[in-house]
């Protein structure tokens, strides 16, 4: 007969267990996501009307995360966002993620829903 799983309780403090700040763990940092929500449309008026609630999450020194707000121009280049100097009919929605590796490579990725 095998014994009882014994449980342990455990609490977090929701920080790293080891020190992240140094130079090693930029590539943590330099990682941020784009909640993007953005619209625009011209009104009978001509008037070019403007929705954007985006958002840019991101991580602090020991991997603290923070959404803090943004703006669809803040947004990078590489996402599929169209941008135009023109008030033509665009609704967008889409959670953009970039990054820098250890090397200092650029890589994203983008889901539109």
């Amino acid at each position: 007969m095998s014994e009882p799983s014994r449980i342990v309780p455990v609490q977090s403090d929701e920080q790293a267990d080891i020190d992240i700040s140094g130079a090693s763990f930029d590539f943590v940092r330099s990682i941020r996501v784009y909640h993007i929500q953005f619209s625009q449309r011209e009104n009978r008026d001509g008037d070019c009307i403007r929705s954007d609630w985006t958002r840019l999450g991101s991580y602090g020194t020991q991997g603290d995360y923070r959404w803090t707000r943004s703006s669809f121009g803040e947004v990078p280049l590489a996402s599929r966002l169209p941008r135009s100097d023109d008030c033509r009919s665009v609704s967008y929605r889409s959670v953009f993620v970039d990054w820098r590796d250890h090397a200092g490579n650029y890589g994203f990725e983008e889901v539109r829903y």
